[in-house]
């Protein structure tokens, strides 16, 4: 074999992004790249994302492709990655992130404060629906699935059935589409958390594969994946997920966490939400190495962590649905909305 083969999901996202992945791999690894298309439960189903339940909607159909050897590689959006590891796989390079920050597109260049009272904002992420209510709880936020296209094409004034006056995505996955002329306003963080790990992409492997490559196109590929990692970007995502896990927060909790690295130090910000924004609790730590070297993953999660406990220790959980609760689903993110 002397050819990667790259599994993604066939949305025009997905394409995009893991098109983005696999021209890095080929050129750091001198190997040619073929793309297998991958159907997953998220793109069969219908019905709103808090209510689809279940681990990694968006993710199960690309990890068995990769256990039962259809593709050597996948490539998820990292907030669609549950917490919890998946037996015999790694990942294995997280890419320099995308500007994570919340975006919001609206009719006639509207921003967040502008917008009218009463104004219909469409989102399929409870937590956006709950920041948005604390900021604007004289808004009317709409449960919606869809595309990019599809969410963009609901704004009034577009080509589309124009019923909502604005549209809240990811500004990472407007970035990668081209799309940015879409944007009437970048959310701060101080009014919208993203999701944790948001703007980042996740590239799986096989675990052996790395430990020991059973040919040398798949050797190549684990130096490539090597280079292609951005130790910035996966200890900001490790704080922010392993918040996530401490927090056991299901696919409905309003929770959202952002991480930033700035040389030793690693500052991590999470809020919970009453998904009708009637309550919210913010907290923040800050960890930095004792030796001016660069922070550890461990140390990075462990922040996320202690975070996640002082979130609880204060009420969090008294706000939306966090800790153990027989039956419910591991983390299941918000997918590349």
């Amino acid at each position: 074999m002397s050819t990667v083969r790259i599994g993604t999901r066939a949305s025009r996202l997905a394409l995009t992004q893991t098109g983005h992945v696999a021209d890095a791999l080929a050129r750091l690894g001198g190997f040619a790249v073929d793309t297998v298309h991958v159907r997953t439960e998220g793109d069969r189903l219908t019905g709103s994302l808090a209510s689809l339940g279940g681990t990694g909607v968006f993710v199960t159909a690309l990890r068995d492709a990769l256990l039962d050897g259809r593709c050597d590689v996948a490539v998820h959006s990292l907030k669609d990655l549950p917490t919890t590891p998946a037996p015999g796989l790694t990942v294995a390079a997280v890419p320099l992130r995308e500007d994570p920050r919340d975006v919001l597109c609206a009719r006639d260049g509207l921003t967040l404060a502008g917008l009218p009272a009463g104004a219909r904002v469409g989102t399929g992420s409870p937590r956006r629906a709950a920041q948005l209510l604390a900021a604007r709880p004289d808004l009317e936020v709409v449960d919606i699935r869809g595309n990019v296209d599809t969410r963009l094409g609901r704004v009034a004034g577009s080509s589309g059935p124009g019923d909502l006056d604005a549209v809240v995505l990811a500004r990472a996955g407007l970035a990668r589409l081209g799309r940015l002329d879409a944007v009437t306003e970048a959310l701060d963080p101080g009014v919208m958390l993203p999701a944790p790990g948001q703007g980042a992409l996740a590239v799986e492997v096989r675990s052996a594969d790395l430990v020991t490559p059973p040919t040398p196109v798949l050797a190549a590929l684990a130096t490539a994946l090597a280079a292609l990692d951005d130790r910035p970007t996966r200890l900001a995502v490790a704080a922010e997920r392993a918040l996530l896990a401490r927090l056991e927060a299901g696919c409905a909790a309003p929770v959202g966490a952002l991480a930033r690295v700035d040389g030793t130090r690693l500052d991590v910000e999470a809020v919970v939400a009453r998904t009708d924004g009637t309550g919210s609790l913010r907290r923040g730590v800050s960890v930095a190495s004792s030796d001016g070297t660069l922070l550890t993953q461990e140390a990075a999660a462990q922040a996320g962590t202690d975070l996640a406990d002082l979130l609880l220790k204060d009420g969090a959980a008294d706000l939306a649905p966090l800790g153990p609760t027989t039956g419910r689903p591991d983390p299941s993110p918000e997918g590349p909305r």
